[in-house]
């Protein structure tokens, strides 16, 4: 219940702020960086990346990938993530610096011994670095893995380098 009042609240600021972006937005992005994946009883690390295509200032879709290790117990452990979805970003005017985004994901992902349906709903922000096409990005993401017949509660901390390219 509370994963669906947050992801109301964040869509509802979208939409009700889509009419406040500015028309300089890139085609799209790849980023890459480190990421901290918490799954129940373990503590990963990896890397994640996402490339992204914007079909107009506000709404795009994504490709977003990780894989993380850990050693819970001295066994080392690997996962992995692959989902796709649509993603939100808010082009403020008087804020050019910072583009935040929210996403909702689908897709699979790899435990150790099985390929359970992953679901994902998260965001962060794009922070220009100069006046170049690169930003940094932090980004916070819940995580639903579909295990046993339940649900894996995760969530994912990343930090990454964007790559922006073409402009709308």
């Amino acid at each position: 219940m509370k994963r669906i009042i947050l992801a109301t609240l964040a869509l509802s600021l979208f939409a009700f702020t889509v009419p406040a972006h500015a028309q300089d937005s890139p085609r799209g992005n790849v980023a890459a960086g480190y990421s901290l994946f918490h799954l129940p009883g373990v503590t990963t690390n990896g890397i994640s990346g996402s490339a992204a295509y914007n079909a107009n200032d506000w709404f795009g879709v994504v490709w977003d990938f990780g894989v993380y290790h850990g050693e819970p117990s001295g066994v080392g452990f690997t996962a992995a993530t692959y989902t796709f979805g649509p993603r939100f970003s808010l082009h403020l005017q008087n804020i050019d610096k910072v583009t935040p985004f929210v996403q909702v994901l689908f897709g699979g992902s790899h435990v150790p011994g099985q390929n359970p349906f992953a679901f994902s709903i998260g965001g962060g922000g794009d922070i220009k670095i100069g006046d170049g096409p690169f930003a940094f990005r932090p980004q916070l993401d819940y995580f639903g893995l579909h295990v046993r017949g339940g649900t894996d509660n995760c969530v994912r901390f990343s930090l990454g380098i964007v790559y922006n390219f073409g402009s709308r």
